[in-house]
């Protein structure tokens, strides 16, 4: 099908932040996988110790988008003895602010997901297809839309600087960044919501858009890429700071270019992504989840991963690790990192055995 780029050819794209050399690209590590874990051990410690010098942001907001269902099998990988197939997990959305040296103002929405457009990503439409409506509804609950959220905090649209995901799975961006023809779909050509903002891309994820392996193709809407602006994107290779206690850290795994969200807050560092489902899942010694800690001490793992989709599982644990690594603890219960999932396990009466030992359910900051 027609896509704006193809295998090669993002090279061109304008690019953002500035590089980390502390963080650098693990796959480059040549005696193998066990060797890249110390490694990312490694460099984790040596970036947590540098971030905190980049200063903080002037604040971070938490905005609840959709609850949903979603495979235990997926999101506590090969770890839960729940009975139920399902569990919950609730979508947020994070708008972080801050100012540049020269004074200028930025606004990054991490997690901005059209979550009206993202049904129709192929694994979910064949569940919703497959689940009765009074199910369907009883599982799925919509807590709020990103227009709305930011219409509540007083941010006009064409103040939003930065759009970034941990990963483009379900992702639907044509309402946000518009499109270079009609789309016949949503009644014509819809003008860009944010005509200022730029997506934040890892360029590997960008390459592997244009040529799906079939691994990928239930969690893409590649169709939804035909005709948005390749300006519109700025890809990165591998982890930049973008701005005082904001950084984006290459984590390879769940996807070939997944990454993640580092923040530098008034209780410390704090990540994000989607390669977990809850932060109990960093350290699952201490979670209540039916089978979690047994898994754990019988297979020597230290973490539990978000396994949907299972590009380079090595690489994926790898990346989990570097996370926990980065992460502070938490102030409320220091036994979990904060680690803020991009989709954080919630408890439902319709999920036996699935409910979370810990949530931290948003992250808020606001600088002194």
């Amino acid at each position: 099908m027609r896509f704006p780029w193809g295998p090669g050819e993002v090279t061109d794209l304008r690019t953002v932040g500035d590089r980390v050399d502390t963080l650098t690209d693990l796959s480059e590590v040549a005696d193998g996988p066990g060797a890249r874990l110390r490694a990312a051990r490694a460099q984790g410690e040596a970036f947590r110790r540098e971030f905190p010098t980049t200063g903080t942001p002037d604040s971070v907001v938490t905005c609840d988008l959709i609850t949903l269902p979603y495979p235990t099998r997926f999101g506590l990988f090969r770890a839960s003895k729940a009975l139920a197939p399902f569990l919950s997990i609730t979508n947020r959305m994070l708008v972080i602010r801050w100012r540049e040296s020269d004074g200028g103002r930025r606004v990054l929405l991490f997690e901005p997901s059209d979550h009206e457009l993202g049904r129709y990503t192929p694994y979910f439409d064949t569940l919703s297809a497959r689940t009765p409506g009074v199910i369907e509804r009883r599982m799925l609950r919509e807590h709020g839309t990103v227009p709305g959220h930011l219409a509540r905090l007083g941010i006009a649209p064409e103040d939003v600087t930065h759009l970034m995901f941990d990963h483009l799975h379900t992702q639907d961006l044509r309402r946000w960044i518009g499109t270079t023809a009609p789309q016949a779909d949503l009644g014509g050509q819809p003008r860009a919501a944010f005509p200022n903002a730029k997506v934040i891309v890892q360029r590997d994820e960008l390459a592997a858009m244009a040529d799906l392996h079939p691994l990928q193709r239930p969690w893409y809407q590649p169709a939804a890429y035909a005709d948005v602006p390749p300006e519109a994107f700025l890809p990165i290779d591998g982890s930049v700071v973008l701005g005082p206690g904001v950084a984006v850290v290459k984590t390879p795994g769940h996807v070939f270019g997944n990454q993640s969200l580092v923040l530098n807050t008034s209780t410390g560092i704090w990540v994000s992504s989607e390669n977990v489902i809850a932060a109990e899942a960093l350290t699952p010694e201490h979670s209540a989840l039916p089978g979690l800690a047994k898994w754990s001490r019988r297979w020597q793992q230290e973490v539990v991963l978000n396994a949907n989709t299972i590009e380079t599982t090595a690489d994926q644990y790898n990346s989990v690790v570097l996370e926990k690594t980065l992460a502070d603890r938490s102030q409320a219960d220091p036994r979990f990192p904060q680690f803020f999932p991009s989709s954080e396990l919630t408890g439902a009466w319709t999920n036996p055995g699935t409910g979370p030992t810990f949530v931290h359910g948003s992250l808020t900051h606001r600088k002194a």
